[in-house]
């Protein structure tokens, strides 16, 4: 988490300040829920709301001399409350703070990542329709296929991140539980109401049965789908990073004026933004794994864990959130040069509405063992000798006897190849 990839509403989550003050919350509103059962006094609890402090280099001072991080605030927060913080963490265990103030945190930061999200549909639905009837080469194996629209290119990206947006939600639900069980999650010591007070109060829900932690499937699922969100980014960006390329030169990420793209070279525009995004979602993707090894920890706990989420907490959320944002900026300002789209369609002479030929000649009568060899022999030349498709089946005597001239004409129409968009837009889009 550093400066360059990080923006300030998402790193706020992971600042000192706003943990401490989760912190609190969950102490003070488990001293809420302890004095309505009777088991402390309510001027305690009282207590705590009105004079509860604290301060982080105080509570840092003090874990250097107790190497635990929750007592040093206990003990920062006991020097402002006064007598009454002897009633504070009735019953808890660090854990109960802590597993419910991460909950609370990654809740926070799946609120942004989901807004992002939106953000992100917003643009490519916009671009999709902008250049939905946009003629431009499909490709398979970076080889050219058929016509296709750019539009389709980028209502499938919407699609995706539909879905993304969903996983999104379903992360977010699955991590927001509290837990403040106790030592080993029995309530020995502490009535389950506490925990549903809290739960309550902090817009989690309860976890069903804690160890000392809540279970670690729910975080390995919540980074399962962060991974999952950046390598849709990355489909995206290796798209527009390809579009861009010299020779393709249909698409290419906005050069802003001032802009340099080589300190050797002044005439490179580089795609350094997809490029970015694309780096950007490796380090989301490393935290996966990790978190799925957390989940295997030793009887009712072990903090094998907690080195890891104090790392990938903040890397992938802020990391995330800032490469979905500059991904948002790309398609809003991508160019796009229909020209060139155009141009590279009609490259190889014809050669993209080979399977509609292949078709056209089963369908007249040859079989599709003849039909495909006579359509590869032309094909081929056109490949080689840089002929014309039509052209080249016109004079072959074993299609002309198959077909029609008129019939063998109507199979290079372009419009064939885009009937169904509109179809295919009320799937996506309604």
């Amino acid at each position: 988490m550093i400066p360059r990839y990080s923006r300030p509403e998402m790193a706020a989550i992971w600042e000192p300040e706003n943990k401490f003050r989760i912190w609190f919350q969950i102490e003070a509103h488990a001293c809420d829920a302890q004095a309505k059962l009777g088991v402390i006094p309510q001027d305690a609890a009282k207590a705590v709301w009105d004079r509860g402090k604290w301060e982080i280099n105080r509570i840092d001072e003090i874990e250097r001399e107790t190497k635990h991080d929750v007592i040093a605030f206990l003990t920062n927060l006991a020097e402002h409350v006064g007598e009454e913080a002897r009633f504070v963490h009735q019953g808890m265990t660090s854990s109960d703070v802590l597993d419910t103030c991460l909950a609370v945190q990654l809740s926070q930061a799946a609120d942004i990542l989901i807004k992002d999200i939106d953000g992100l549909l917003t643009a490519l639905k916009k671009r999709a329709y902008e250049h939905k009837n946009t003629l431009c080469i499909g490709r398979s194996h970076g080889i050219h296929a058929e016509p296709t629209t750019f539009g389709l290119k980028l209502a499938g990206h919407y699609a995706e991140f539909a879905r993304n947006r969903e996983r999104m939600v379903v992360a977010r639900r699955e991590i927001a539980t509290c837990a403040i069980s106790g030592a080993v999650g029995t309530f020995a010591n502490i009535d389950p109401r506490v925990e549903e007070y809290v739960s309550a109060k902090m817009g989690l829900e309860v976890e069903p049965i804690s160890t000392q932690v809540i279970p670690r499937d729910r975080h390995a699922a919540f980074f399962a789908a962060l991974g999952v969100i950046a390598s849709g980014l990355e489909r995206l960006a290796t798209e527009v990073r390809h579009m861009q390329r010299t020779e393709m030169r249909e698409a290419e990420e906005y050069f802003s004026p001032g802009q340099k793209g080589s300190s050797a070279m002044p005439h490179k525009r580089n795609p350094v933004l997809t490029e970015n995004i694309t780096g950007l979602a490796r380090i989301v993707r490393s935290a996966v794994i990790p978190a799925m090894e957390n989940v295997a920890l030793w009887h009712e706990r072990d903090i094998s864990h907690s080195s890891v989420e104090r790392m990938i907490g903040p890397d992938a959320t802020v990391t995330l959130d800032f490469a979905i944002a500059r991904m948002s900026a790309v398609v809003e300002k991508l160019v796009v040069y229909e020209d060139m789209m155009r141009r590279n369609l009609d490259s190889l002479g014809g050669l993209v509405f080979s399977q509609r030929v292949l078709l056209g000649l089963t369908q007249a009568g040859m079989s599709r063992e003849s039909a495909y060899a006579a359509v590869q022999r032309n094909a081929m030349r056109v490949w080689e000798e840089g002929a014309d498709f039509l052209t080249e089946l016109q004079a072959d005597p074993e299609v002309v006897a198959s077909i029609s001239a008129e019939q063998l004409v109507s199979l290079f129409d372009l419009s064939y190849h885009t009937s169904n968009v509109d179809k295919i837009f009320d799937r996506v889009f309604t």
